[in-house]
């Protein structure tokens, strides 16, 4: 009776840090420090060890698929939700994946391949893998090390991280975890004092490079709500509202000492190229637009004078187009004409498909779930195993295709079946 009201206690804490778009979702950091400490440290190895399809160290994986598995049996349903959905449907989640069928491989015989060079440049950085750790807000709902533990592995792996506006880890705790300033993700808000906060505040934590998320409008979101309903955990005293204020996300780290009280949300009123414009008067920082999918957009931010893009539909989470990001990239490539960057994500599970994106025209390529299915499944270890195996499988498909080096991975290494 006592290790199930235990179990019981710990699944509740769990909560703390819950969904950041879940309109009654908030973070009360007393509680999540109590989920740091009631999170046992291997969780996933006790709660799958009934389970002989479901790895128990982070070393077994074969691919990125046996965390998910892995995340699962860990997670409260609630927070499995919030991670797995979509947006109605969820046929942009499944787009996302069927869409690299679309591109064949056209490899090449006889190159000597002995160490493939997988290392990439972005505004003047080097760094040794064109995979970056794209923005997941709230990551102490899947563990209780959070984005400090994916900080601490993409130090040691040597891999760019982007962290979130809705972060549950404090940007200072973050950037000494990772050991140099991360880039900063910013979700606009409907108060411009609040945005040049948030921006003041990322910029005098070192941060160079700024990726305004420019996608998430509004969304339907099922597939969480329904797993929500499946939860019989009592999650009011994690996700109490303050009452001076009613927003989700007045608890969050990056909104810490900045006025909320004003009815701000995450969409600005004036949502408009000008208001990119306007971004760059107030920041020194590189400016990266996350979300195009279009061509025109790509024509836009050029004459917006844009540094970066990353091609992106939120994972399937913010539209239901049903059209797969990698279909997106090879004409947002086309529009950006060479001025900038091009980076991509949503949906990226192998090294095949890091591959196609690099042949398509993207200067990296960025992974949300993967890592955090390493995260809720084993912590550190789990993010770092997550990222070995896309490194090892990216490294095997460049010595088959007989490409030496990321700059040597161009157009004619695929072929689209879909022209």
């Amino acid at each position: 009776m006592e290790e199930s009201a235990r179990a019981a206690r710990r699944r509740l804490l769990q909560l703390a840090l819950a969904s950041p778009l879940a309109a009654a979702g908030i973070w009360a950091s007393p509680l999540g420090r109590l989920l740091a400490q009631s999170q046992p440290q291997a969780p996933a190895n006790a709660r799958a060890a009934s389970d002989a399809s479901v790895i128990t160290k982070a070393g077994d994986a074969l691919d990125v698929f046996d965390f998910e598995a892995a995340a699962r049996k860990i997670l409260p349903p609630a927070h499995f939700g919030y991670l797995a959905t979509g947006t109605d449907g969820d046929d942009t989640v499944r787009a996302n994946r069927e869409a690299f069928a679309r591109y064949q491989l056209h490899v090449r015989r006889l190159v000597n391949v002995a160490t493939p060079d997988m290392s990439v440049k972005l505004f003047g950085a080097t760094y040794d893998t064109p995979i970056v750790l794209a923005p997941v807000s709230s990551q102490r709902a899947f563990h209780g090390d959070g984005e400090a533990a994916v900080a601490r592995a993409a130090q040691a792996k040597k891999h760019l991280q982007i962290l979130s506006t809705l972060s549950s880890t404090p940007l200072d705790v973050v950037n000494a975890a990772r050991g140099e300033p991360v880039w900063f993700q910013l979700y606009p808000t409907n108060d411009w004092n609040v945005t040049t906060a948030l921006v003041g505040r990322a910029e005098k934590a070192g941060c160079t490079v700024l990726v305004l998320t420019v996608d998430n409008l509004g969304n339907n979101r099922v597939t969480q709500q329904r797993l929500m309903r499946t939860d019989e955990r009592t999650c009011t005293a994690c996700h109490a509202i303050p009452p001076s204020t009613g927003r989700f996300f007045v608890t969050r780290p990056m909104f810490s000492d900045i006025d909320v009280t004003k009815a701000v949300r995450l969409t600005p009123n004036d949502w408009s190229w000008e208001y990119v414009d306007r971004l760059r008067s107030i920041t020194r920082m590189k400016i990266v637009l996350k979300g195009i999918v279009a061509r025109e957009d790509a024509e836009l931010a050029r004459q917006h004078k844009v540094d970066g893009l990353i091609v992106s539909n939120h994972g399937g989470r913010a539209e239901d187009s049903g059209r797969g990001a990698i279909e997106s990239l090879r004409e947002v490539v086309e529009g950006a004409a060479g001025a900038m960057p091009v980076l991509v994500d949503s949906g990226f599970r192998h090294g095949t498909d890091v591959f196609k994106a690099l042949a398509l025209g993207a200067a990296a390529v960025c992974i949300g779930r993967p890592y955090i299915w390493g995260l809720a499944a084993f912590g550190q270890a789990g993010v770092e195993a997550v990222l070995d195996l896309l490194r090892r499988e990216l490294e095997l498909v460049m010595r088959q295709a007989g490409t030496a080096s990321i700059a040597k991975i161009d157009s004619s290494f695929v072929i689209d079946r879909g022209r």
